[in-house]
């Protein structure tokens, strides 16, 4: 689903990351931990075409099938609205907008119908146990309720990929594991590769692999 050869980034003069390699499963659930500054969001924002690697000959990336590094600004847009999927620890919800309306955005900017797309987030929020908070605008939301409309919305447009850069990190225990579990359930349900960026070590040990990143690589 995913390859990565020789990932590089720099910062000015602060190589981020050395030369990363990378292979992953469809239908996988991947972690990636390490201590702060060790390189994993950038990495994951590079797997999620949200940054670029450093320009050379030998790095390469394929998701899905695509030589995602070749494709122009306008494609790879489009690519990365139709294929992937992306959860932050702030759930990025637009506040002037409900919970329906949120989940439908990805669906809309890739041109879908509008009464279908609206049926399709009503399952989502509903299945995520959200059918009553639909017309709910995010100020009236809890924060578990809220990343499970983040969650609904990278779901709308049934992405192969879906990125999570400290999912649970601004969630209560409680709200934690619920999404912990939701993210197994999804992959058994919709089959979605999850590639997951965290601190929370329990978390990191239920996914099928745990890839620690030590300055700028990965640990074999």
């Amino acid at each position: 689903m995913i390859i990565a050869k020789n990932i590089h980034k720099y910062y000015d003069k602060l190589h981020v990351l050395k030369g990363v390699d990378l292979h992953i499963k469809k239908g996988e659930i991947v972690s990636i931990v390490g201590a702060s500054g060790a390189g994993k969001t950038t990495l994951l924002q590079i797997l999620g075409t949200l940054d670029k690697p450093q320009a050379d000959s030998e790095t390469t990336l394929s998701i899905h099938g695509e030589a995602v590094l070749k494709m122009n600004d306008k494609n790879l847009s489009k690519f990365r609205n139709l294929h992937l999927g992306f959860i932050f620890q702030f759930h990025q919800l637009l506040p002037e907008f409900t919970a329906l309306e949120n989940v439908c955005i990805p669906a809309f900017i890739a041109g879908k119908e509008k009464k279908e797309t609206e049926e399709e987030a009503r399952k989502l929020l509903h299945y995520l146990g959200l059918s009553h908070r639909i017309e709910h605008k995010p100020n009236a939301l809890s924060g578990g309720e809220q990343q499970r409309v983040a969650v609904a919305r990278a779901l709308i447009n049934n992405p192969a990929v879906i990125f999570a850069d400290e999912p649970s990190g601004n969630l209560d225990t409680h709200a934690a594991e619920n999404l912990h579990k939701l993210f197994f359930q999804l992959r058994d349900e919709f089959g979605q590769t999850f590639v997951i960026v965290t601190h929370n070590e329990e978390l990191a040990n239920m996914a099928d692999r745990k890839l620690t990143m030590i300055d700028g690589l990965i640990a074999l």
